[in-house]
């Protein structure tokens, strides 16, 4: 299993169903599949965004930044920017 991938994919009918965090309406769930962004992958995998934990919008902000997930079974409250939500890629 790829952690994050290291170039953007190539378009194909399958693309258009990758989603990302960012993509969540409010209380919808998701599963991580990988983290896009090699920069932004340490810091997310140390706040618990690993891949296989199922994650759920709980909140967003007035202006949509930043949103709050709630990770995994331990309901672990986490906030972060729009920006990185959209490297987080879910499983369809």
């Amino acid at each position: 299993m790829a952690l994050f991938r290291r170039s953007a994919p190539k378009p194909t009918a399958a693309a258009g169903s990758r989603r990302s965090a960012q993509d969540l309406r409010l209380g919808e769930t998701g599963t991580i599949c990988c983290l896009e962004d090699p920069e932004m992958a340490l810091k997310l995998l140390e706040m618990g965004c690993i891949p296989g934990v199922q994650v759920r919008l709980s909140g967003r902000a007035p202006l949509g930044d930043p949103l709050m997930l709630v990770l995994g079974d331990q309901e672990y409250t986490l906030s972060v920017r729009a920006s990185e939500a959209a490297t987080i890629m879910l499983k369809d």
